[in-house]
């Protein structure tokens, strides 16, 4: 089964940190992620640039507004995002708990909803199958 962990960074704590300091939590992560790739966990992942950098969509009173920023102001960012495969909820706990990432945030684990039958009924629906 598939799941995403959405990493959070503690900016506040990650500021606090040498660069030598943060250079070397980099490279630990990335060594957990080569690790998960070698075991077969890897799905993909993506770091994301900070809330700075942004765009929040709302859909109010039939329009869409479009603010600059995150949705939410927090001191901790949302820093990646990770998909692994794991074997059920508790497997994937236990892989994400031995990444050296949850050091600078929490991590929030979700399973990955199979939308194979909502697709197929909304392409019926649309007469694209």
């Amino acid at each position: 089964m598939k799941y995403i962990c959405l990493g959070y960074l503690d900016v506040t704590q990650w500021a606090t940190l040498s660069d030598d300091q943060q250079g070397a939590m980099i490279d630990e992560c990335f060594a957990y992620d080569e690790l998960l790739k070698k075991n077969g966990h890897w799905v993909g992942g993506e770091g994301l640039q900070g809330p700075d950098t942004a765009t929040t969509l709302r859909y109010r009173n039939g329009k869409v507004s479009i603010t600059d920023g995150p949705y939410v102001e927090t001191k901790e960012m949302l820093g990646g995002l990770l998909i692994i495969e794991a074997r059920d909820r508790i497997h994937a706990i236990q892989l994400m708990s031995n990444h050296p990432g949850v050091k600078m945030g929490p991590w929030e684990i979700r399973p990955v909803e199979d939308l194979t039958e909502m697709i197929r009924a909304s392409e019926r629906r649309r007469g694209t199958r």
